[in-house]
């Protein structure tokens, strides 16, 4: 089994800098309060609009021609159309399931929010509030959202698996993000008391989500749990004979490994992806089979700024204003980062590049320069992504 695979972020679960168009006319800086800004028509005209053109069956043909066997797509809690003022969107994953059909590509089902926010990150669907797992009714929620999906696409063919949940924010990061600082709160009571995830509760949480989940996944199906952003905190997890085809998550980013002290400059990232990438998903691959859900090439060096751990210019960060490198130097710099990437990913089990496309101008709006790496059909019309491994499911 290697899995070779892009992310479908910013269709079912929106995050601004990828489509700032969706934002317009509003302060809202993520998915929670956009239908509170806009009217009720205006709102679901967008997201209506955004949804349908998104993402299309012509972006399945197109995954596929890039060599790719699968796609994750970020689903949110409210998919079911059960969290108003939120609009429902199984009608979209049930369309995707017919285009990865047809393609013979895999779905791997992600829930990328859950209420109260699992990390306080935009994308996470409500900035500055991480709160899930302190309300026993959401953490139920969630286990019963996880559940409906189980039974609904059990006995999809295309199904791989599903993801118990996005990037829970632990105590082993919750300093590094600096998620009321980098994700202000617009509602201070909201947020009080945000605060990590433990690993104790994440450990229980995934355990009772596995064996409710298990009640409809056949046992050919997968069922991915995401490390915590602590990979090695999960060797003596599900050791038991009753969990059966388990799949380890991690997310590694260059961002982060510069917020860690990398160097920003291109040996230093190949000799930090081979020193902690590799050895990581080494060592972890004895445990689990490993993917690395989601990761790409950006990094401040082809940016020709520091990024300051990827924020952009709606973070208030100034981007370049022209390009420090040559086309055949960037080239350089990303073919460089991509092959010890795709080197590290292969001592696992595959993975998701992040993300498939934006919907970002890098060319005519200042400040974007080198977030094109972010975009996968970008990266492969540059010739700076190139995976000759072939991808076996």
């Amino acid at each position: 089994m290697y899995i070779k695979g892009v992310n479908l972020g910013n269709w079912l679960v929106l995050e601004k800098w990828m489509n700032p168009a969706l934002f317009e006319g509003t302060t809202a800086e993520d998915e929670y309060y956009l239908p509170r800004q806009l009217t009720k028509e205006v709102y679901e005209a967008r997201i209506r609009v955004h949804r349908s053109e998104y993402i299309t069956e012509r972006d399945f043909a197109i995954i596929k021609s890039y060599g790719m066997n699968a796609v994750r797509i970020p689903v949110p809690y409210f998919i079911f159309g059960d969290c108003k003022p939120f609009i429902g969107c199984i009608e979209e994953l049930d369309k995707a399931f017919g285009w990865a059909d047809k393609y013979g590509l895999k779905v791997l089902i992600d829930l990328h929010t859950v209420p109260g926010s699992q990390n306080g990150f935009d994308n996470g669907g409500l900035s500055g509030v991480c709160k899930w797992a302190q309300q026993e009714e959401s953490v139920e929620f969630t286990l019963n959202l996880l559940e409906r999906l189980s039974e609904r696409y059990a006995d999809r063919e295309s199904l791989w698996g599903i993801e118990i949940v996005n990037e829970p924010l632990t105590a082993a990061v919750w300093d590094t993000f600096q998620v009321e600082e980098r994700y202000p709160a617009v509602d201070a009571e909201m947020a009080a008391g945000s605060a990590p995830v433990s690993f104790e509760f994440l450990k229980k949480f995934y355990i009772e989500a596995y064996r409710r989940m298990r009640r409809y996944l056949p046992e050919d199906k997968v069922i991915v749990f995401h490390d915590g952003f602590d990979i090695y905190a999960w060797k003596d997890f599900m050791r038991e004979e009753e969990f059966k085809n388990v799949v380890l998550d991690t997310h590694q980013y260059l961002m982060m490994a510069e917020s860690d002290g990398c160097p920003q400059n291109k040996d230093a990232y190949v000799e930090y992806i081979k020193e902690h990438y590799e050895k990581a998903v080494d060592e972890m691959q004895q445990y689990f089979p490993v993917i690395c859900g989601e990761w790409c090439l950006f990094n401040s060096q082809a940016c020709g700024c520091d990024t300051k751990g990827g924020q952009s210019v709606l973070n208030g960060i100034e981007g370049a204003g022209e390009e420090t490198y040559s086309e055949e130097e960037k080239k350089e710099i990303y073919r460089a980062v991509a092959e010890a990437q795709l080197q590290a990913w292969r001592k696992g089990s595959g993975y998701f590049y992040w993300n498939y496309k934006l919907l970002l101008d890098t060319v005519n709006e200042t400040g974007w320069i080198g977030w094109d790496a972010w975009d996968f059909g970008k990266c492969a019309a540059h010739g700076w992504f190139q995976d000759e491994k072939e991808g076996e499911l």
